[in-house]
């Protein structure tokens, strides 16, 4: 779009996870049904698919981080019905069902003409931007996440041999700083145990590399690596502490579409889906605040955070908006309509040919007792609304939502526009959050 051009004022609408199994515009509930305008009323309206809507088709993979989350199909259509044309694709679920439901989601997604990103059957088709047109500008969105099983992630294409389907990773560096008595003893340990000779071994092989740094111990179990037991990197400091950072070539792929995105976009969006946490799970791990500057550093007009299904705060870094975590938008998790073996596994349920999937999810949360029913913050999230001038930032309205949350599980996870004290103490929990990043929100609004 030309400068001449850029004269139209539009709004952006942003989201958290949606695990959707039900219908949401069925119901007769006002609150629900204001909200559904709100993102009605944007002109772009982005939301996390955390489900696969792939009618179930695909084998089920025989590792999920959770439950598997397939869906039927229509789920696409009653999020479009809700106002939402800008999905994120890249989370920790996209291969529940391998990469034959990966790929018929991308087949549904694509025969609705829906715009979305962070899969595709190769590493380029994953990392590259998705294009939204609209009366009064573009936008253009990137999605990527680092939480995911390595297998899931999108595989590089060669000449001679295809790329592998998948999500766009967003890897990271840890290390584990400890003071120079600990570091001693864990060295003795992996001498000890035969541990460092193995490790020596597998290098000589060529199956391993020593680490770049040398004063790094890598304290890791090659013999047993299958059943992926000890694998850390390990630093003397001096005081304890996880030290993160994302993953150098990872980070220079993304951003070079940023750069390219910016290039053909009025606005430009980048979602990351990370469950990775700092000392508390309300506070994002190092390595993603400096993902999310960066990516503003080359471009990006927002960064969009999901994936711990509760609020984080948000950041304002050179102006532009950094949204840590939205939490869940839809929370129909305990309603996904069934389930592998696999799944009844992952929580320890022995007899899956017999129980329903109703009984997995009230075995697991104890009839509602721990887990996700149990504790409110996982309930509660916000809306924010960007509003944009001629391209450039002008307002930000952070809208409270909540998610029923009833005493059976049919009657939870569907938001509606928060008010009276609910919605105020929503708006102070996010508050508070915010604050911790220099951030202050008053009467609904984002000071900029």
């Amino acid at each position: 779009m030309s400068n001449s051009n850029r004269q139209g004022s539009f709004r952006v609408a942003l989201t958290g996870d949606s695990i959707i199994s039900r219908r949401i515009t069925a119901t007769h509930d006002p609150a629900t049904k204001e909200l559904i305008q709100l993102i009605r009323d944007a002109d772009v309206a982005f939301t996390n698919l955390e489900v696969l809507p792939n009618d179930f088709v695909g084998y089920p993979a025989a590792r999920s981080d959770g439950a598997h989350f397939a869906a039927h199909s229509w789920v696409l259509d009653e999020l479009r019905e809700m106002g939402f044309n800008l999905y994120s694709c890249a989370n920790n679920h996209a291969l529940d069902y391998g990469v034959e439901g990966l790929l018929e989601t991308m087949r549904q997604l694509a025969n609705r003409n829906m715009s979305y990103a962070g899969i595709g059957r190769n590493l380029a088709e994953a990392r590259m931007p998705v294009y939204l047109d609209h009366g009064e500008g573009t936008v253009a969105m990137l999605s990527c996440t680092s939480t995911f099983f390595e297998e899931q992630s999108a595989g590089e294409q060669r000449v001679d041999v295809q790329g592998r389907p998948g999500v766009n990773p967003l890897r990271f560096d840890i290390v584990y700083e400890v003071t120079q008595e600990q570091f001693a003893l864990l060295r003795g340990l992996s001498h000890d145990l035969g541990l460092e000779r193995q490790r020596q071994e597998f290098v000589k092989l060529g199956f391993a590399q020593d680490p770049k740094d040398p004063a790094i111990l890598h304290f890791v179990d090659q013999n047993f690596r299958v059943t992926s037991p000890l694998n850390a990197y390990f630093r003397a400091a001096e005081r304890p502490a996880v030290k993160t950072a994302p993953s150098a070539k990872d980070l220079e792929d993304i951003c070079k579409w940023v750069r390219e995105a910016k290039k053909r976009a009025d606005v430009v969006i980048v979602s990351l889906h990370a469950h990775e946490q700092g000392e508390s799970r309300e506070r994002p791990a190092e390595f993603i605040t400096m993902f999310a500057h960066r990516v503003i550093e080359e471009g990006a007009d927002i960064v969009v955070g999901h994936g711990p299904h509760l609020l984080r705060g948000m950041e304002l870094y050179r102006g532009k908006p950094i949204f840590y975590s939205l939490g869940n938008l839809i929370g129909q998790n305990e309603l996904i309509y069934k389930l592998p073996a696999d799944s009844y596994k992952r929580f320890g349920i022995d007899d899956w040919n017999t129980l329903t999937p109703s009984e997995v999810f009230r075995i697991r949360s104890q009839d509602g007792k721990k887990g996700f029913p149990s504790d409110k913050l996982y309930w509660q999230t916000v809306m924010p609304i960007c509003q944009f001038e001629a391209g450039k930032l002008s307002q930000i309205e952070i809208v409270p939502v909540a998610l029923t949350h009833g005493d059976t599980p049919y009657e939870r996870g569907r938001p509606y526009l928060a008010k009276g004290r609910k919605a105020e103490e929503i708006m102070d929990k996010f508050r508070e959050l915010s604050l911790a990043f220099g951030t202050k929100i008053t009467n609904g609004f984002v000071e900029l």
